[in-house]
C-alpha cells in the first residue's frame, strides 16, 4: 500500500478572454507525485487532441519501482505520444499536412528526489527561501536568440517570431525533452504552467502568489491577477506544496 503523499496540490485551467476554446491541459496527481501541463500548439488545429492526450497517457502510465524508472517512463510516453501524433493523426488538409502539437512540462516528486520534464514554452517554477526559481528554459525562439546572439530579453521579444517554439510533442518527428534532475527541500512550493499564465504576471505578483498558505489560496491569486489583464492566451497552472 502507497504511503499517503506529503505534497498538496491544485490545479485549473481557463480559456481566457479572447480564446473560444481551451487547448490546454493539465495532471494534477499528488498520489503519484507526477503533475503536468501542456498547451496545444496556437494555431494549429487540434492542440487540444494533442494536450488531452499528453495528460491521459501520462495519468495511464503504470507504478515504477523506482525514481529513475518513473522518470524514464515519463520519457517513453512522450516519445510514443510524439510518433503517434506524426504517423497515425497527421491528416492531409487540402494538400497540407496538419500538424498536432502541444508543449509539456512535467513534475515528479519522491522523497527527496525531484525531476522535471519537458518541451516547448510551458515552464516550471521553484519558490523557495523568498526567492523564486526558473527550473526549465523555454524551447523557443526568443530563448534561442537570447542564449546564441546574447540578445536581451527584450530584443529578442521584438523579433516577428519570437513566440515561435524549438521543441514541442509532434512537431517533428524527431522530439528532443530537457530532463533537469533536483533535490527537493522542506517549504518547497513548484508552479507548472502555460505561457497564457505566466505571460500576464512579472515575477513579484508569481512569487506573492506562491507564498501564500496554501496551493488553493496560491491559485486563486495567480488567476484573479492574470484574469484581470489582457488574457489573450488560455491559462494553466498547478500549484504543488509540501
Amino acid at each position: 500500500m502507497r504511503a499517503a503523499s506529503p505534497w498538496r496540490s491544485a490545479a485549473r485551467t481557463d480559456p481566457g478572454k479572447v480564446r473560444a476554446r481551451n487547448e490546454d491541459a493539465f495532471l494534477d496527481c499528488p498520489q503519484h507525485g507526477l503533475w503536468a501541463v501542456a498547451d496545444g500548439m496556437g494555431g494549429h488545429e487540434a492542440g487540444d487532441i494533442a494536450s488531452q492526450m499528453i495528460v491521459e497517457s501520462l495519468a495511464d502510465l503504470p507504478a515504477a519501482s523506482s525514481f529513475d524508472e518513473r522518470v524514464l517512463a515519463v520519457r517513453q510516453c512522450l516519445h510514443w505520444i510524439n510518433r503517434r501524433l506524426g504517423q497515425e493523426l497527421t491528416v492531409s488538409v487540402a494538400g497540407q499536412a496538419r500538424v498536432i502539437g502541444s508543449t509539456v512540462v512535467t513534475l515528479l516528486l519522491d522523497g527527496r528526489r525531484g525531476a522535471c520534464v519537458w518541451a516547448g514554452d510551458s515552464r516550471c517554477y521553484l519558490w523557495r527561501g523568498q526567492r523564486l526559481y526558473q527550473l526549465t528554459r523555454d524551447h523557443s525562439l526568443q530563448q534561442q536568440l537570447m542564449d546564441q546572439q546574447s540578445m536581451s530579453a527584450e530584443q529578442a521579444r521584438e523579433h516577428p517570431s519570437a513566440r515561435a517554439l524549438t521543441r514541442a510533442v509532434g512537431a517533428s518527428a524527431s522530439l528532443t525533452l530537457e530532463v533537469l534532475e533536483f533535490e527537493a527541500q522542506p517549504g518547497d512550493v513548484f508552479l507548472l504552467c502555460s505561457d497564457g499564465l505566466y505571460d500576464g504576471l512579472e515575477s513579484g505578483g508569481l512569487g506573492h502568489a506562491l507564498d501564500l498558505a496554501s496551493p488553493g489560496e496560491a491559485l486563486q491569486r495567480l488567476f484573479d491577477t492574470a484574469l484581470g489583464g489582457a488574457a489573450k492566451d488560455n491559462l494553466t497552472a498547478v500549484v504543488i506544496h509540501r
